[in-house]
């Protein structure tokens, strides 16, 4: 099999969820800067790799590409111990990632990345407080779970963690704030101690 090739942008939590894994699973793989910022996705070249022109992109082999950061994940985890086994405790996993994408991060990636990246905190002030409402109700379904789970899914840390964590425990970066959520913030530091954990600012 050849070395796995990560099309990334350091600074994105749906590409670090993708860096997070193949660290903890111990599979190497070539990171391939691609900086959002500057259109880079929108090439030619890159489009031709994934039509809809977003990162993370995994390159499986040569002219074998898979897009969506969460498809991403469940392709790396099968057969592991980062995704279940059991039929109802894998539909679980998919449940809690299609909230992630849906209902989670719209909310917290869009602000940190116009506030963080882009540095337009006040252009998209209405902007950023209207999607703060949503993002909020997510963070108290997230709480109200961890309250009696120690992690999303069966009791073990899986990639229902590693997708809904690569945004949260950032979102102070996009004005959130985390002090009212404890279970969140005990959940957050249950993730840091994992086995092979890397920062998203680690490349």
């Amino acid at each position: 099999m050849e070395t796995l090739r990560l099309y990334d942008f350091l600074p994105s939590g749906n590409c670090y969820k993708i860096r997070l894994l193949l660290t903890q699973l111990g599979m190497p793989f070539t990171r391939i800067e691609i900086d959002v910022s500057k259109g880079l996705t929108r090439t030619p070249e890159f489009l031709s790799k994934n039509p809809n022109g977003k990162i993370p992109v995994l390159e499986i082999e040569t002219g074998q590409y898979l897009a969506e950061s969460n498809a991403i994940l469940v392709y790396l985890s099968e057969g592991t111990e980062y995704f279940p086994y059991d039929r109802f405790l894998r539909a679980q996993v998919l449940q809690w990632l299609f909230f992630e994408q849906y209902s989670h991060e719209p909310f917290i990636a869009t602000p940190r990345y116009w506030m963080t990246i882009l540095n337009q905190a006040e252009a998209k002030k209405a902007e950023i407080e209207k999607r703060h409402q949503s993002g909020y109700t997510a963070l108290h379904v997230m709480e109200h779970h961890l309250i009696t789970n120690s992690f999303f899914v069966g009791g073990r840390y899986s990639i229902a963690d590693i997708s809904l964590f690569a945004y949260t425990h950032v979102a102070p970066e996009a004005g959130y704030d985390l002090t009212q959520f404890p279970a969140i913030e005990a959940w957050i530091k249950r993730v840091k101690s994992q086995p092979g954990y890397i920062a998203i600012t680690e490349d």
